[in-house]
């Protein structure tokens, strides 16, 4: 169906007049009449009735009125669904858990004006930035380096979320102030489910490396829930939580979450996107998280990192 000539014969039967849907289509007269005719030619139907004073809507006219209208507001919000300006700046965050859903949730109470849809697709950095080559996704964050991406792709360097250590009250290290990597060395750091070949098995490998740490893997995914209650639990259980990440326990648990000084072990997030995206949101983003949330000195970052400490 012609959405055209549809939204002529709304404008023709909000105003009773062609020539009046004509003023307000910015189109003439007879276009205006030529569209309502080709409408009554497809529905095999007449819509209005002509008088000396105007146009009068029919009973299939009047019929036809209410759907025509909803033609139009379908028409009308999937343009919007898919059009840079229109639709929502579509963000993948991974989790709504970590550090990139939290500051993006800054952005946003920060910027309402923006129209935003937060998307948690898999952790798979490689189909993330597939989504954001196709079109599916405007942006998301990982910690790859710019030269890992394919041709078209950009990414620039927006959070350093820095390390915490998270232990139960019965832990050596409970009533720490704070502690070093050092410190950490010898101490069972929990961490099961983390898949090989991942973005962040790779980093806690070179963390782990670089200060001597174990770090533990074993054992079946229960999901976080269970995992902090086992740490709550155990006088030698420990793991690494970011700093900008939500977690959320009981009181009872007593759970502590220890920063790590001298240096501090950031885990470095870019902002991906497709270059030739021009969303007006996007540039507005990226403005927002220019430096805001990077930390320099008294840090530690996986090598790729720390070859440039600025953002790539």
């Amino acid at each position: 169906m012609d959405l055209d000539a549809v939204r002529t014969f709304v404008a023709a039967a909000d105003t009773g007049q062609f020539q009046e849907a004509a003023a307000d289509l910015s189109i003439t007269q007879q276009g205006v009449s030529r569209r309502i005719a080709a409408l009554e030619k497809s529905l095999e139907v007449r819509l209005f009735a002509r008088t000396p004073r105007g146009v009068l809507l029919t009973v299939d006219g009047e019929a036809f009125l209410p759907h025509a209208r909803e033609l139009l507001r379908v028409a009308d919000r999937a343009d919007a669904s898919v059009r840079p300006g229109r639709r929502a700046l579509r963000v993948d965050v991974h989790s709504r858990r970590i550090a990139s859903a939290v500051r993006l949730q800054e952005f946003h109470l920060g910027h309402p004006h923006v129209g935003l849809e937060v998307i948690t697709l898999s952790g798979d950095v490689h189909a993330a930035t597939a989504a954001v080559a196709d079109g599916t996704i405007d942006a998301t964050f990982h910690a790859v380096p710019r030269r890992a991406l394919a041709p078209g792709l950009s990414a620039v360097r927006v959070i350093d979320d820095a390390h915490q250590l998270l232990v139960g009250p019965r832990h050596p290290l409970a009533d720490a102030a704070a502690v070093t990597p050092a410190q950490l060395a010898g101490h069972r750091l929990w961490m099961p489910g983390m898949a090989a070949g991942t973005e962040w098995s790779a980093y806690y490998d070179e963390l782990a490396d670089a200060f001597g740490l174990t770090i533990d893997q074993d054992g079946p995914v229960f999901g976080y829930e269970a995992q902090i209650a086992d740490i709550a639990g155990s006088p030698t259980l420990a793991t690494l939580v970011g700093e900008g990440s939500r977690y959320l326990w009981p009181d009872r648990y007593d759970l502590r979450r220890i920063p790590i000084r001298d240096p501090t072990p950031v885990y470095p997030m870019s902002l991906i996107w497709r270059d030739d995206n021009r969303h007006p949101a996007l540039a507005e983003l990226r403005a927002y998280f220019d430096g805001r949330y990077l930390t320099a000195a008294g840090t530690w970052a996986p090598a790729w990192a720390r070859a440039g400490q600025r953002p790539e």
